[in-house]
């Protein structure tokens, strides 16, 4: 082997275990909306529920991710709760993922916090584009108006669940240790 080129290839990757190393990144993000001129801050880790749906098929599951908003409108904050809404059923449409989810209570310790949906679109919130990646082409974006103590409440909660309304309430518990997520959420009050 040329030494030349193996000294490239121990040069690349010496320089990508110090990028590793840097720490696991910020866990805010900020843009600037282009067409509205709002500032949006979001968590880079959302947290995610779910709820097991193996009557279905047997490694189906409904997931939800959530994650704080804050829009800045030239001074003036308003917060929102995303939620990325799918489901590993192929055959499910957008009206089921959707079912229940006009309003819903978010457990945090047993608290209750009832929240009514804000809207199904990025315009409901002011934004023109995407704040939270799609976890799935397929999934249902909702909008939750919220409090910053609303946020707190999530933020210093040990047990996190979801309970949606409807004619046939879903709940949905933690699929991982949300520990992540929820130093986001802390990162996102400390802002």
């Amino acid at each position: 082997m040329n030494i030349r080129f193996r000294n490239s290839i121990l040069i690349a990757v010496v320089t990508l275990l110090v990028a590793g190393c840097g720490g696991s990144g910020s866990l805010l993000s900020d843009q600037l909306d282009p067409v509205t001129g709002v500032t949006v801050t979001r968590s880079t880790a959302p947290l995610v529920l779910y709820r097991n749906h193996s009557a279905a098929a047997a490694h189906a599951r409904d997931y939800v991710y959530i994650g704080p908003i804050q829009v800045n409108r030239m001074g003036n904050h308003s917060y929102f709760l995303w939620l990325g809404i799918w489901s590993t059923m192929q055959d499910q449409n957008i009206s089921e993922q959707r079912d229940g989810f006009e309003s819903i209570v978010l457990f945090a310790d047993g608290e209750p916090l009832q929240l009514e949906l804000q809207g199904w679109t990025r315009s409901s919130i002011g934004v023109s584009e995407h704040v939270y990646p799609s976890p799935t082409a397929t999934a249902a974006n909702a909008y939750y108006a919220v409090t910053l103590d609303q946020i707190r409440l999530i933020t210093q909660a040990r047990d996190i669940s979801l309970r949606t309304s409807g004619f046939r309430d879903k709940s949905y518990e933690p699929w991982s240790d949300p520990t992540r997520a929820l130093g986001s959420f802390r990162e996102f009050l400390n802002q």
